[in-house]
C-alpha cells in the first residue's frame, strides 16, 4: 500500500466504503492575506474600556462610548472610520501620564466690534461659530466664545474664561496638546467682524506621553498589521520599533507597519525624522494643517490598510477628511525632497483642496554599517515582502503538513506522502508564477537561476531553501527632454 492516508487506519478489516478528505490541494492561487489595524491612543476617565485592554471597535460611536466623547481615541476614529469602514480594528488605549501637564492656549478679543456677525474659529480642524454683535465689549465677546467652546463637548479643549481672555486646556495630557491648531478663518469668505480684535497664543506647554510599553505588553503575541502611532517621542517610537523589528523576524513572522505624523515647520519634521532609521514606521510631515497628527496618522493608517494590493503606489490615495494647511503653508517641492530623502512621507494638495499622498516612505535610510540603502525605503516593499513569505508559509504548509523528507531520486510509490528538494522547488517555481500573475514580481529566468532548495547538511529533517524574487516596482518619475524643432 503506497498512498499515505490521514484517518484511515491500514489494519482495517470491517468491510464498507470509507473516503476521508485531504485538503492539502484544495487551496487554488495565492492565499488572501488578513489584515488588523491596532490603534494606540489616549482615553479620557469617561470611557468605558480601561486602559491597556484590546477592543475591537467597529463604528466612530462606539470609539466615543469606549474612549470617552472629546478624547483622542474617539476623534481618531472619527477620521479612521470615514476613511477606511471596513478592515477589522483594534484599540488598546493609555491613561494620561499622571506626570504629564495639558497644554493651554488662549485666544484674547480686542477692539470693538462695529458690526454684526460670526467670528469662525477653528479648534482642531473644527470650526467653532461665535454670534458677534455690533457694541460688545471684549469681555462679552470673550464670554460668547467660551461658551461656544463649552457647547461643544466633542472638542479636544476645554476653556475658561478671564475678563477678554479665554484660555483652552486640552483634555489630555501630554505633547499632542501641543499641536492642537487654533485660528480663526480658514474657509474663503469667512472674516472676523469689522472693529473686532482676536490674537491667539498657540497652544503649548504640554508634557509626558503615556509609556507605550503597556499597550505593548496588552496585545501579547495578536499580529496587527497596521499600526496607528499617536506619539512621536524619542522614547516611544525607540520602543514601537524595537518591538515591530522583533516581531518582523523570522521566529515569529507577525510583521506590521505602523504610521505616525508629524506637525510643525519643515525643520521640525526634518530633525525628528533625520534621527529615525526603521523599515517598520512611516511618519508624515502634516506641517500646518488645522487637524492634529494623530488624526493624520490613523487616516495615513487606513488608507494604507484599505489598499488591497500590497505593491501598487500608494501616491494620489486621497487621505479622507484632513484639512491641508493653507497655501502659505504648504511645504514646496524642494522641502518635500528632502523629507522624503531624510525619511518623512508627504503629501501634496490637488486644486479641490484635498491632501493625496506624494510618496509613503519609512524612516529606512541606512544599513548597520551606516551605508545610504534604500532597500526598504518604500512601504510598498514592505508590504510585499510581507504578502511573498506570507504566501510562502502557506503555500508549503498546505501543500505538505504531514509529509515525509527524501532526497532527491529516491523511488517511492505513487500517493505517499514525500516530499524531496526537487518537488518543493517546483512548488515554489509554481508559487512564482502566480507572483508574476498578480503583478508583484517580474523576471522568472533570474528566479529560476537563483533559487536554491537542499536538504540541510546536519538536521535530516530540515529543508533550507534562498528564495530570490524581483519584487515588481512602482512608477515614480517620467523623465523626458522634449527636443523641439523650429
Amino acid at each position: 500500500m503506497t498512498i499515505s492516508f490521514n484517518a484511515i487506519p491500514i489494519s482495517l478489516r470491517t468491510p464498507g466504503q470509507y473516503l476521508e478528505f485531504d485538503n492539502t490541494r484544495a487551496q487554488q492561487g495565492l492565499p488572501v492575506m488578513p489584515h488588523k489595524i491596532l490603534v494606540l491612543g489616549q482615553r479620557l476617565t469617561a470611557g468605558q474600556v480601561a486602559a491597556g485592554v484590546p477592543v475591537r471597535i467597529t463604528s466612530a460611536a462606539q470609539a466615543e462610548a469606549a474612549f470617552g466623547r472629546g478624547s483622542m481615541l474617539s476623534h481618531m476614529f472619527q477620521k479612521l472610520k470615514a476613511a477606511n469602514p471596513y478592515t477589522e480594528t483594534w484599540a488598546c488605549a493609555s491613561d494620561d501620564n499622571g506626570a504629564g501637564v495639558a497644554a493651554t492656549g488662549t485666544i484674547v478679543a480686542g477692539g470693538a466690534p462695529t458690526e454684526a456677525g460670526t467670528l469662525n474659529l477653528y479648534i482642531a480642524g473644527r470650526q467653532v461659530q461665535v454670534a458677534i454683535t455690533s457694541g460688545m465689549t471684549t469681555a462679552q465677546v470673550a464670554t460668547a466664545i467660551n461658551a461656544a467652546i463649552a457647547a461643544n463637548t466633542d472638542l479636544p479643549v476645554t476653556g475658561a474664561v478671564v475678563a477678554s481672555t479665554v484660555t483652552c486646556t486640552a483634555r489630555h495630557k501630554g505633547e499632542n496638546g501641543n499641536y492642537l491648531d487654533l485660528r480663526t478663518n480658514f474657509n474663503f469668505g469667512e472674516k472676523i467682524p469689522s472693529g473686532l480684535t482676536i490674537t491667539i497664543t498657540p497652544m503649548a506647554s504640554g508634557t509626558s506621553n503615556p509609556d507605550i510599553a503597556t499597550p505593548i505588553a496588552a496585545i501579547g503575541s495578536e499580529q496587527y498589521h497596521t499600526v496607528i502611532m499617536p506619539w512621536t517621542d524619542a522614547s516611544n517610537l525607540t520602543k514601537l520599533e524595537t518591538e515591530l523589528a522583533a516581531r518582523f523576524g523570522p521566529l515569529i513572522m507577525k510583521e506590521g507597519q505602523a504610521f505616525a505624523a508629524a506637525s510643525g515647520t519643515h525643520a521640525a519634521i526634518d530633525t525628528l525624522v533625520t534621527g529615525r532609521n526603521s523599515p517598520h514606521v512611516s511618519i508624515m510631515g502634516s506641517g500646518k494643517s488645522p487637524h492634529p497628527p494623530y488624526e493624520w496618522a490613523a487616516v495615513l493608517g487606513a488608507v494604507d490598510a484599505f489598499e488591497p494590493d500590497p505593491a501598487r503606489p500608494r501616491q494620489t490615495l486621497v487621505l479622507t477628511g484632513l484639512l491641508a494647511p493653507a497655501e502659505k503653508d504648504r511645504f514646496t517641492q524642494t522641502e518635500r525632497n528632502i523629507h522624503l530623502t531624510d525619511g518623512a512621507a508627504t503629501f501634496i494638495v490637488d486644486t479641490g483642496g484635498r491632501c493625496l499622498i506624494e510618496r509613503l516612505t519609512t524612516t529606512y535610510k541606512t544599513n548597520a554599517f551606516g551605508i545610504a540603502d534604500i532597500s526598504y525605503l518604500d512601504i510598498e516593499t514592505m508590504r510585499t515582502i510581507a504578502y511573498l513569505r506570507y504566501s510562502v508559509r502557506t503555500r508549503i504548509g498546505l501543500r505538505f503538513p504531514r509529509h515525509k523528507l527524501a532526497s532527491d531520486g529516491t523511488r517511492f510509490g505513487a500517493g505517499q506522502a514525500i516530499v524531496t528538494p526537487k518537488i518543493i522547488r517546483a512548488e515554489l517555481l509554481a508559487l512564482f508564477r502566480e507572483w508574476e500573475d498578480a503583478g508583484l514580481a517580474e523576471n522568472f529566468d533570474q528566479f529560476n537561476r537563483d533559487l536554491i532548495v537542499e536538504r540541510n547538511g546536519s538536521d535530516p529533517n530540515r529543508i533550507d531553501a534562498v528564495i530570490p524574487p524581483d519584487t515588481i516596482n512602482q512608477l515614480r518619475v517620467f523623465a523626458g527632454q522634449v527636443q523641439f524643432r523650429l
